[in-house]
């Protein structure tokens, strides 16, 4: 790769290590997919995880004098302060939250601990090259604003906060963002939970860039973070287009850069149907607790939710999570001493994917979200997956058909 001699300067040390040792890994990223230069990136998003690998790569950067010229927001862990209180979180993983606030702190990070920051607080403008990790995020950011960034992993986009560059490859070039396959979506779209279920044909739609035709006209934020969240859970999706709708896709043509698609498909309402069969846990049965925020609900749902259970108690737990921003503002606004009220829970700067929430080890929640429901297995945590309304009603009953 061709450096500017401020790139050179960054390499060779004279930023200091850290800075060094970021460089040094954004060349070899660059030079492993062919890239001919560096470009400056104006915002950047970390999905950090407070663990170990994370923690020791993040902790690195600091000890050897790095601090971020481009201030990234970050992903949640877990609300420390929430966790403690109700002594839900074992010493070993509260140590490891702090030291990652502490190491992203020190590195100069906005501590937004907020996976949907493209909604509320680091949004881009059209054309902006970006570095942004996190799987709801760079489909976000590609389709719907017209940034660019590629699918940077934690570390590389911490790299490209340090250093203030990213290699130019892949989704940052005109000629790779065309899209080339066209899904036709013949399924009835009724509301956002839908959209969940879309991004969760990735097996069937296949690798490229896709380009959705049949959707209705309005399409909301909450559906759009929805679909792109879906399609990395199911697949590896940096960008989709929607024909009328996404900033790129105008027209069909414009989506496919005039090109004739490589294949075609389509989408009915009996391929949701079966690939809910696939991923979820059967109905007709009681659940244990209810979880919603995966990724983070705005507050248009926290008040949709808070609207819903106003003045009923609910039968079993229900575990809200959002931005720290969304709070607050839920707050303000009495919709969290509605839910408080009611037997629920909005916790901020969390993610389910957590040690913290190691008492529903072996229980059956419900969730819309079919990326809530895949990344806490591993945990031993499994879930009924149902459009959002139904999810309520069974908080408030305890059961679900």
């Amino acid at each position: 790769m061709k450096l500017t001699q401020e790139q050179q300067d960054m390499l060779d040390g004279k930023y200091g290590k850290g800075t060094a040792y970021a460089m040094k890994i954004q060349v070899a990223i660059g030079e492993s997919f062919g890239a001919e230069r560096m470009v400056p990136i104006t915002r950047a998003h970390v999905a950090l995880s407070n663990q170990e690998a994370d923690l020791w790569f993040a902790e690195k950067l600091l000890n050897a004098g790095a601090r971020c010229r481009v201030a990234p927001t970050v992903n949640p862990g877990f609300c420390l302060s929430f966790f403690e209180s109700r002594n839900m979180v074992s010493p070993e993983y509260a140590d490891l939250m702090q030291r990652t606030h502490n190491a992203y702190k020190g590195l100069g990070a906005v501590l937004s601990y907020n996976c949907t920051p493209y909604i509320d607080t680091n949004v881009p403008n059209y054309g902006e090259v970006i570095a942004f990790s996190e799987s709801s995020a760079t489909p976000y950011v590609n389709s719907v604003w017209g940034a660019r960034t590629n699918r940077e992993g934690a570390n590389s986009a911490l790299c490209a906060a340090v250093t203030g560059f990213v290699p130019e490859y892949g989704l940052l070039l005109d000629e790779n963002r065309k899209g080339n396959i066209l899904v036709e979506v013949q399924a009835d779209m009724r509301n956002d939970y839908d959209y969940h279920m879309l991004g969760m044909m990735g097996k069937k739609i296949g690798n490229g860039i896709p380009v959705f035709t049949g959707l209705p006209k309005h399409i909301s934020k909450e559906a759009l973070r929805n679909l792109g969240a879906e399609l990395n859970t199911s697949g590896a999706y940096g960008m989709y287009h929607i024909v009328g709708f996404t900033p790129e896709a105008p027209t069909l043509e414009a989506a496919f850069g005039g090109k004739e698609p490589e294949r075609r498909v389509v989408i009915t309402n009996e391929d949701l149907q079966e690939e809910l069969k696939k991923i979820s846990l059967e109905g007709d049965r009681q659940i244990d607790f209810a979880m919603f925020g995966c990724p983070h609900f705005t507050l248009e749902e926290v008040k949709h939710i808070a609207e819903r259970i106003e003045g009923k108690k609910l039968q079993k737990e229900m575990w809200i999570l959002t931005s720290s921003h969304v709070k607050e503002m839920a707050v303000r606004m009495g919709l969290d001493e509605i839910i408080t009220q009611s037997g629920g829970f909005i916790v901020p700067d969390t993610c389910p994917d957590q040690p913290c929430w190691g008492h529903l080890n072996g229980k059956v929640g419900i969730t819309e979200s079919p990326k809530c429901a895949y990344y806490p297995q591993r945990r031993g945590i499994h879930f009924v997956i149902r459009d959002l309304d139904t999810c309520i009603e069974a908080a408030l009953t305890g059961e679900v058909k």
